[in-house]
């Protein structure tokens, strides 16, 4: 299931550059209920908080929002136990260099993506990562290395700034 309304089919495109937000939230909906999970109110006010921020948000943004849009306290256990079901569902990804949280454009649990991510402006583009996690893999085979997780994060100046 892709909940993008356009194909790149795994090329390099932009998190943000899927202007649907509602469409987004029916089918993270749909994705949820089919594999017997429930999109909570708390869990859909946080992706839709993800989906509808201009670049990578954190954690304590999120929380920041959250309370300032409604009367309801949140606390930061209930905001990371709301962003590690999107992290299991496959709905969002994690920067782990800049702590931060983005939307993902292809949804599916085990998803693995490689990130290019602007130092100047905060764009963030995702790509397929399967070619590069296969080498990864085999890289740690050879030592007899048995990997679990591999996050691929390239930050740098994007085309834009770096031509200013």
């Amino acid at each position: 299931m892709s909940l993008c309304s356009h194909e790149h089919h795994n090329a390099l495109h932009g998190v943000h550059d899927h202007p649907n937000i509602d469409a987004r939230l029916a089918e993270a909906e749909q994705l949820c209920a089919s594999s017997g999970a429930r999109l909570t109110p708390l869990r859909k006010e946080v992706l839709q908080l993800i989906l509808n921020a201009a670049g990578p948000i954190g954690a304590y943004d999120l929380l920041a929002q959250i309370k300032s849009a409604s009367d309801r306290p949140a606390a930061p256990p209930t905001v990371y136990r709301s962003l590690d079901f999107l992290l299991e569902k496959g709905l969002i990804h994690r920067l782990t260099s800049i702590n931060a949280y983005i939307p993902c454009c292809h949804p599916r649990e085990g998803h693995q993506a490689a990130f290019l991510i602007c130092t100047e402006c905060h764009v963030v583009k995702e790509a397929s990562a399967q070619g590069l996690l296969q080498q990864l893999d085999q890289l740690a085979a050879s030592d007899q290395f048995t990997a679990h997780h591999s996050i691929i994060e390239i930050s740098g100046k994007c085309q834009q700034c770096t031509h200013k």
